[in-house]
């Protein structure tokens, strides 16, 4: 056991899981995308595990691209929404499915899907998210594929952190409360 690991308080989702449910997912993907050509666009730094295995699993034709969101200091969220420099145009006339690592309250899933739409002109803007945390939602949010629900508790592991550690664990686990 690594020194991180001394820090989980139990494992919500194996490495086994995870991959499992990526292979569902990126068959749900290839079904629902054939004939077209989606954009992948990865929320960076937490959806980067997440984001290389579905992409791995994928097996149309499709792009990618990452982008750098930000919104939490800690384990709060700040309410301001952070959307770093991308080039939009990309986006013009096409299936864009963002790639987050979890759905939280839905604020910055939501921002985001509308400033993609008020920027450009795509033909469809959806969520992929490997957690949705519906319990914390504050504004409604639709995701189009969901990895796994998770209750109210502080989850890390597999790209998720706490003060950007923790991220590296191949696992979704739930941090120790006085760890925090």
């Amino acid at each position: 056991m690594g020194i991180l690991e001394n820090d989980v308080k139990k494992i919500l989702f194996s490495k086994e899981d995870i991959d499992k449910r990526c292979e569902e997912i990126a068959k749900l993907i290839d079904k629902d995308y054939e004939g077209k050509k989606p954009l992948l666009i990865c929320v960076l730094n937490g959806a980067l595990p997440f984001f290389s295995n579905i992409l791995t699993r994928i097996t149309i034709p499709m792009e990618y691209d990452a982008i750098k969101v930000s919104s939490y200091d800690g384990t709060e969220t700040t309410g301001k929404i952070n959307i770093g420099n991308y080039n939009f145009n990309k986006l013009k006339n096409r299936d864009v499915l963002i790639v987050e690592d979890i759905v939280d309250t839905g604020h910055t899933m939501k921002a985001l899907v509308e400033y993609f739409n008020s920027v450009t002109t795509p033909n469809s803007v959806e969520i992929l998210t490997l957690l949705d945390k519906p319990s914390r939602r504050e504004v409604e949010v639709k995701t189009k594929y969901v990895g796994f629900e998770v209750e109210n508790e502080f989850v890390i592991g597999y790209g998720l952190d706490y003060n950007e550690l923790y991220r590296n664990l191949p696992y979704v686990g739930v941090i120790k409360e006085e760890v925090i």
